[in-house]
């Protein structure tokens, strides 16, 4: 398998600098040279595999010529046997056809720990073959950060530095970050928001001279790792509901557009999806694009749904990379469009290809919470706000009644205890038994203006396990 860049002008990389790279040299994201695809009677078959065969099955042509298959394997147990529920990610039945599937069953408690686990194992793993030391330097809106350093904590090779914005985090979210202790742990706090955050990780990543030689890894969702983990339970949860023999449809909120584009890639490798809802809170750049066909940055806004707060959604130029007809020198020049002018529109021929598959609702604080208090009302479930935003958009923009609608349940309310207060939710909501004691840990955090040459300088100086890189 060979990995291309969205840019055009990158070279072709196998799996393994694909996932040490991250961003392109072009500045573009990579993706598959070839997408494989699957039969229905190969789908079919995998229907009751446990959910580290079933990521086998569905992974292991992305890395073929990298990893043997015996090693993949230990490495895929190894990662979804860290997770509380044996399904590692249930369905949840909300009414007659509509179903939450819960990927909260994770060490953090968010959906990123499906690939963050999976990350941290195939760095250490790649990295001690190559005898190779990395840093990352990675943006969190919330969850991505928490997810990243529990899974790369124990790696040997790793360096890893995670920026949040300051005081735009819930506090359960900042905790799991800043309280995880270790010699090759920095949890950064920015003055300024997630936008600025991600920014100066790929400035970063375009000069990486501040690093005096030591290569930059990413674990945001560029990383195509973090993607190709996504797109597996999306053929768990339509295998349980009857898939391939019909069609599922799913509702999954997203800001970096990373885990619904696993779910147009899952579509494209032979699952049958009927519809993929963008669900979206105020920061509603992805709903401006799907619904109107202006993608515009506007001013990022603090919600009760952080781990969305976000204006530019990076994965998003995979999508279009493929509307475009994977034509790199275009994707080269919108990119530049709307880094000099802050927006673009695509021709009415690729906007119209986009919406016979997705659809997409921004959804304020309001509803937000009036959705959690619906949801606890009807059925006792108590809703994580990005996952509420995810449900109204589902009931908002479902296109047939018939089909099975899937919402992604991407946290664990208890990450967000004002969000569920102000829904008026009453039920007490208590942290599992591994993070019971978490306000009452010691925390380290850093914080640093918005300033890329401090963060740089900051890393330059506490890399290579406190000594200087």
């Amino acid at each position: 398998m060979r990995y291309i860049s969205t840019r055009g002008q990158a070279p072709a990389l196998n799996f393994e600098d694909v996932l040490l790279a991250g961003l392109a040299t072009d500045g573009g994201l990579y993706v598959p040279e070839n997408l494989p695809r699957f039969t229905q009677e190969e789908i079919a078959s995998w229907a009751g595999l446990p959910y580290h065969e079933l990521a086998f099955r569905v992974m292991r042509p992305f890395v073929t010529g990298s990893i043997p298959d015996a090693d993949f394997k230990k490495i895929l147990e190894e990662t979804y046997g860290v997770f509380a529920h044996s399904s590692v990610a249930p369905l949840r039945q909300l009414n007659g056809n509509e179903w939450v599937l819960e990927l909260f069953h994770g060490p953090t408690l968010a959906f990123k720990d499906f690939a963050l686990q999976l990350l941290g194992r195939l760095l250490d793993y790649v990295l001690e073959k190559r005898g190779e030391r990395v840093v990352i330097v990675g943006a969190t809106s919330g969850d991505t950060g928490s997810a990243a350093i529990e899974g790369c904590k124990h790696c040997e090779n790793v360096d890893i530095f995670i920026l949040h914005p300051h005081n735009r985090v819930s506090e359960v979210q900042r905790r799991q970050m800043t309280t995880i202790f270790g010699e090759n742990i920095h949890n950064i706090a920015i003055e300024g928001n997630f936008d600025d955050c991600q920014e100066m990780v790929k400035n970063s990543f375009a000069d990486q001279s501040f690093l005096k030689g030591t290569r930059l890894v990413a674990v945001n969702s560029i990383n195509w790792a973090r993607i190709m983990a996504q797109i597996v339970y999306y053929f768990h949860a339509a295998l349980q509901l009857g898939g391939p023999a019909r069609s599922v449809s799913f509702s999954v909120p997203t800001g970096n557009f990373g885990d619904i584009f696993a779910g147009y890639l899952a579509r494209n490798m032979g699952l049958p999806i009927n519809q993929l809802i963008v669900a979206t809170n105020r920061n509603d750049i992805l709903h401006r694009f799907m619904s109107g066909n202006q993608y515009v940055k506007e001013t990022l806004h603090a919600t009760l749904s952080p781990s969305m707060d976000i204006m530019v959604s990076s994965n998003f130029e995979r999508l279009l990379f493929d509307l475009h007809g994977r034509n790199g020198a275009a994707i080269a020049g919108l990119m530049d469009s709307f880094k000099q002018g802050g927006g673009f529109s695509v021709e009415q021929e690729r906007w119209t290809e986009a919406r016979k598959l997705f659809d997409s609702l921004a959804v304020d604080d309001a509803q937000t919470c009036e959705t959690i208090a619906e949801v606890y009302e009807q059925t006792g479930e108590v809703l994580d706000p990005h996952t509420a935003i995810g449900v109204k958009a589902a009931r908002e923009c479902r296109r047939s009644l018939d089909i099975p609608m899937v919402i992604l349940g991407t946290a664990h309310p208890v990450k967000f205890p004002d969000a569920v207060e102000k829904a008026g939710v009453g039920k007490a909501l208590e942290l599992p038994a591994h993070l019971s004691d978490l306000f009452e840990r010691d925390e380290r955090c850093t914080v640093l203006p918005n300033d890329l040459k401090a963060v740089q300088a900051f890393v330059s100086q506490h890399g290579n396990r406190g000594k200087p890189l």
